[in-house]
């Protein structure tokens, strides 16, 4: 792979509204560990290499550990994540892979139940927002050299 364009660089305007949603979900009522479950579960279905690299380690500093992290492929065969935590890799799968069967009733349902409104539209946009740096890192081939 080579190097190609930086975005932020070229066209720096494109980058503010991405960069607002996340102060946006930063200052929400998200948990730390919720967001960074969703950012690399979905960083690691988009084969997004600079995005695992940084959420992994963010959440490592903020008291992730690396078994949950191990296992964060395999999160519905493992018992090391809450009911609540499954809910929201669940979320994040069918998200991500919106074009497979899109949320589920099941699942959206599962979430409304656990988490009420408020919160799963933070989650939703969460999701959005980490689709979104997947596709500009990949795109761009950010991960070259990690």
């Amino acid at each position: 792979m080579e190097k190609r364009i930086s975005i932020n660089d070229t066209e720096p305007q494109a980058y503010k509204p991405l960069l607002a949603l996340e102060n946006y979900l930063q200052n929400s009522n998200l948990n730390t560990r919720h967001l960074h479950l969703i950012k690399i579960r979905a960083s690691q279905i988009n084969k997004c290499a600079f995005c695992i690299d940084m959420h992994t380690k963010a959440a490592l500093e903020n008291g992730e550990t690396n078994k949950r992290i191990f296992l964060l492929s395999a999160w519905n065969e493992t018992t090391v994540f809450s009911e609540e935590e499954q809910a929201i890799l669940a979320m994040t799968e069918e998200i991500t892979l919106i074009s497979e069967h899109g949320l589920s009733d099941k699942t959206y349902k599962k979430a409304l139940e656990l988490f009420g409104e408020d919160y799963v539209s933070q989650i939703i946009m969460a999701i959005v927002a980490i689709n979104g740096w997947n596709r500009i890192a990949v795109s761009t081939n950010m991960g070259i050299g990690i």
